[in-house]
């Protein structure tokens, strides 16, 4: 396999973890309600994340977050928080300012908060991520650097789209859209919250 077919294989596999709802796809919604461009600063949050851990596994640590005990501390600590944030936003879902008091923070820093409260992440890349990992190593780190190039770019393109689209559609939000909308996030959040605090305890 050549660079470019494997970086294809990336970008395909990449949008289909990133068209995943999830909790940064949910700060994408409300962060978009406020500004359109927030997605990109979302993503950049994300990056933060990312591309240390990407690094990490690459250096040989992939072992540690296979550890069942490494886990169950991921995914109760993610999912306690998630499900904190889910409650919040449902209890003021019908409140104008609900994106505002649900995400207080910069993007950027909701973007870093969504994808460290999110289990799934670290356990995606420990899995899947890991096997491409070990594909771009043979291509050495000029390898890793494309991958983490056309992974990011995947994460940048939909964050800003899914945000973009929200705040250009929110002039047609009634009352009851705008509730029922973040009430759904809220709802969305306390189910992946209560699912990763229980997931890995009933293995």
């Amino acid at each position: 396999m050549d660079l470019i077919s494997f970086l294809l294989i990336v970008g395909f596999i990449s949008l289909s973890g990133v068209l995943m709802p999830g909790p940064v796809f949910v700060a994408a919604v409300a962060k978009g309600a406020e500004h359109r461009h927030a997605g990109a600063w979302i993503a950049l949050g994300h990056l933060f994340v990312e591309v240390p851990l990407i690094i990490v596994l690459a250096a040989g640590f992939s072992q540690f977050f296979d550890n069942l005990w490494v886990k169950i501390l991921i995914g109760f600590a993610g999912g306690v928080l998630l499900t904190y944030m889910g409650v919040r936003m449902f209890l003021i879902r019908r409140e104008p300012e609900v994106a505002k008091r649900a995400f207080p923070m910069h993007p950027t820093v909701a973007g870093i908060i969504t994808t460290i409260s999110n289990p799934y992440f670290i356990l995606w890349w420990a899995t899947v991520g890991v096997l491409l990992i070990i594909t771009a190593l043979a291509f050495g780190w000029m390898g890793i650097i494309a991958f983490i190039i056309v992974h990011e770019a995947c994460d940048l393109g939909w964050d800003w789209l899914v945000s973009y689209t929200v705040n250009k559609s929110k002039k047609l939000w009634t009352k009851k859209v705008h509730a029922i909308v973040f009430g759904v996030c809220g709802l969305f959040l306390i189910i992946l919250g209560i699912y990763f605090i229980l997931a890995f305890w009933l293995v």
